[in-house]
């Protein structure tokens, strides 16, 4: 197929923010698999911001009301806002609808929502940015919270930055020492925390795409991180990724991560928007499962709103 006839894919990453490095990476990836797989049908085209709000294409500063002429499709790893921008232009757009990221984005808004329409996650608790004038001693700090948390509910517990932080891991605490160990590095991170129980059982990912082979919502086949799965425990998973899906109106794609207590019952662990590309992922051996491909998807979600 001809260069000029190719459709023109607008990668826009960077802005500002705490997403920063987490959206150069995303919109790298996506790049590289367009360039890689579906090259005989677009041609991706390096939408960078700077953190002056300087809009690049391929390195170039470019006035954003220029873009139409230069893209027929973008992706936005971006903040959401700049989807108004490019839409207010006429081009087509993927990306996080504003309601979606401010509930991704506040994870108390996000529990809350997910609680209203009937989905358990695990218990928890938030410990908000230490200060020392409020909390007194910080050498204190942590071990009087990790008895708060361990009077609450027992270990494991799972501790990380309340709003995505991509420099604080997230720690796995079996022991008490351990517990006020994560605490610890939330107050150096300077970040508010949120320590979970660590449901443990069963975990498996489902990811679901919108008008894809012919379903309303097609759920690939749960792909397990531990533990196995029955047909009908499968399925069960299946359902609540499609309600989920719907009623977060993600609208080109979710990855709903779940455990599975011996119980039967079902947690909703996190969610991702973005598809991950890398041939080891989750969602490239869920495609293969069912004699799939990552690109398929990509090229599903690019058609679809082009």
């Amino acid at each position: 197929m001809p260069t000029d006839t190719k459709k023109r894919i607008g990668i826009l990453r960077g802005g500002t923010g705490r997403h920063y490095k987490s959206s150069l990476q995303k919109g790298g990836d996506i790049i590289s698999h367009i360039s890689e797989k579906l090259s005989d049908k677009y041609k991706p085209v390096d939408i960078l911001i700077d953190k002056d709000y300087v809009w690049h294409v391929n390195g170039v500063p470019v006035n954003p009301g220029n873009l139409v002429n230069k893209i027929d499709v973008a992706w936005n790893l971006s903040h959401p806002s700049f989807s108004n921008i490019l839409t207010s232009f006429s081009i087509p757009t993927i990306g996080v609808g504003t309601f979606l990221s401010t509930l991704m984005n506040n994870r108390e808004m996000f529990r809350n929502h997910v609680k209203s329409i009937g989905i358990s996650m695990p218990r928890h608790i938030v410990l908000p940015v230490y200060q020392k004038d409020f909390d007194g001693p910080q050498e204190k700090y942590a071990i009087k919270k990790a008895k708060e948390i361990f009077d609450k509910f027992s270990s494991p517990w799972i501790v990380k930055s309340l709003t995505p932080d991509y420099d604080m891991g997230i720690h796995v605490a079996k022991t008490f020492p351990a517990l006020v160990n994560a605490i610890d590095d939330g107050v150096a991170h300077k970040q508010s925390i949120i320590v979970e129980e660590f449901i443990s059982d069963k975990i498996a990912s489902i990811h679901s795409v919108p008008a894809f082979r012919g379903e309303d919502i097609y759920a690939f086949p749960a792909v397990s991180v531990s533990g196995s799965f029955s047909s009908t425990e499968r399925e069960k998973l299946a359902s609540i990724a499609r309600y989920l899906h719907r009623h977060i109106d993600a609208k080109h794609y979710l990855k709903s991560d779940f455990a599975l207590n011996s119980r039967g019952k079902v947690y909703l662990l996190s969610v991702e928007l973005t598809p991950d590309l890398k041939k080891d992922s989750h969602l490239h051996f869920a495609c293969e499962s069912v004699g799939s491909d990552t690109r398929h998807v990509v090229e599903h979600i690019l058609e679809r709103v082009s």
